[in-house]
């Protein structure tokens, strides 16, 4: 057994999940890998945003966090920032609209002065069983946030990138294996894994590399916000590693493509899914 069933609103907090998900606060050791770099991370506050959050500044760099509300969460992952000795920046809102993606490119430019790293990791998710359940306000905003933030961000920071920055977006397991109850989240996935490979070709001629990542089942507030507690329970358990991953085992990855020693990745979508495959 992963989890006890349990439910949160959206979009959840990470202090009040059973058993809190391990981000890496106590285990992660950095090795200079990012010195002098500076990221942005949208949804940066828990899950898989604050384990890179943390893995990246303990490898050196300064981390720009964007959140939508959990103030304590954020906070949280900014003490941590700050704690590895590097400059933490929150900017709380939503990313439904042009106007916030940015204001946040707006402020790492003005707070460090450049961007090397661009994760785009922010995403809403509900279950549904029919096309029924889902209203057209969802279906939008899904979208807005998972890949139309993405696409602004990106504009946005590009000029500010120079040769070896590195873009990376969160895609899923779902972008080739679609959940049916997750059908607006699983396309806009979809979404990311193709529009990161189209970038890293468009972007590859000023050294900027462009990858996603593809997870399978996080153990992240995501889950007890947007699925029934029966779901939550067995989350995971489906998978050839028999569980669900934590946010800890994600941030080793998304070190690697935004480091030197990812210097010759661009373009792909690396699998950390559990024994689940992508095509």
């Amino acid at each position: 057994m992963g989890q006890p069933a349990q439910q949160q609103e959206v979009p959840g907090e990470q202090k009040r999940m059973t058993p809190v998900p391990d981000c890496g606060e106590n285990s992660y050791r950095g090795m200079e890998k990012l010195t002098g770099k500076a990221a942005v991370i949208t949804g940066g506050d828990s899950g898989i945003g604050r384990a890179v959050g943390i893995a990246f500044a303990r490898e050196g760099a300064d981390v720009l966090i964007s959140y939508l509300s959990e103030d304590e969460d954020a906070q949280d992952t900014a003490r941590l920032v700050e704690e590895a000795g590097r400059r933490a920046v929150l900017v709380r809102g939503d990313l439904d609209t042009a106007e916030h993606c940015r204001k946040i490119i707006d402020t790492a430019v003005e707070e460090f002065g450049k961007i090397d790293i661009l994760v785009n990791n922010a995403a809403y998710q509900m279950t549904h069983q029919s096309l029924d359940e889902i209203s057209d306000e969802e279906w939008d905003y899904t979208f807005k946030v998972n890949i139309g933030a993405m696409f602004h961000l990106v504009k946005a920071a590009v000029p500010h990138m120079r040769p070896g920055s590195s873009i990376i977006g969160s895609s899923s397991v779902n972008s080739d294996m679609p959940n049916p109850t997750l059908a607006p989240y699983a396309a806009t996935k979809a979404g990311i894994a193709n529009f990161s490979a189209s970038l890293a070709q468009m972007l590859g001629e000023k050294g900027i590399r462009v990858n996603s990542v593809a997870p399978g089942p996080i153990w992240t507030p995501l889950i007890p916000s947007t699925m029934p507690p029966e779901k939550v329970e067995s989350f995971g358990e489906d998978t050839p590693l028999g569980r669900a991953g934590q946010p800890a085992e994600l941030a080793p990855t998304y070190v690697l493509l935004a480091s030197d020693d990812g210097s010759y990745i661009s373009g792909a979508r690396v699998a950390v899914t559990g024994g689940r495959p992508i095509l």
